[in-house]
């Protein structure tokens, strides 16, 4: 098993069911994943927005926080920390202007980075990013 950084977009379908969620399934439990404070942040706000746009309703949300909450405390994720250098790194990154790259994804990249680590994604324009960066990365797609 390999240390590997899994940003949100790959995470969602593995507590939620999404076309992807048998892969990502599969690679998750092949994975030792690690995971940066911002993703907890970002599977948190997931859930509610699909609440509030009525995809997901309250009690399943907060059991599928709970469960994440558990595999964290559990040590199921390697959590590694967001710091200065990788909010300085993600925005020298966003001012090349050449990257299609939101913030949040900049920071993904940076903490991947910096911890020499792939990224998984299922995130194409994030993936294209990390390509561009020299960042390895393996884009989960639906199969079709």
């Amino acid at each position: 098993m390999a240390l590997v950084y899994w940003d949100t977009s790959a995470l969602v379908p593995y507590y939620l069911p999404e076309p992807l969620s048998e892969q990502v399934q599969t690679r998750l439990l092949k994975d030792e994943p690690a995971v940066s404070w911002l993703v907890e942040v970002e599977l948190f706000s997931t859930l509610a927005r699909k609440v509030r746009a009525g995809e997901l309703d309250r009690v399943h949300a907060e059991r599928v926080a709970s469960l994440f909450l558990a595999h964290l405390d559990e040590g199921f994720y390697h959590r590694l920390p967001l710091e200065a250098s990788h909010f300085r790194m993600a925005r020298d990154w966003i001012g090349r202007f050449d990257l299609n790259l939101r913030a949040p994804d900049a920071l993904h990249l940076a903490v991947a980075f910096t911890a020499g680590l792939p990224l998984v994604t299922a995130d194409q324009a994030l993936a294209q990013s990390a390509e561009a960066l020299g960042i390895e990365a393996f884009l989960f797609q639906e199969q079709g």
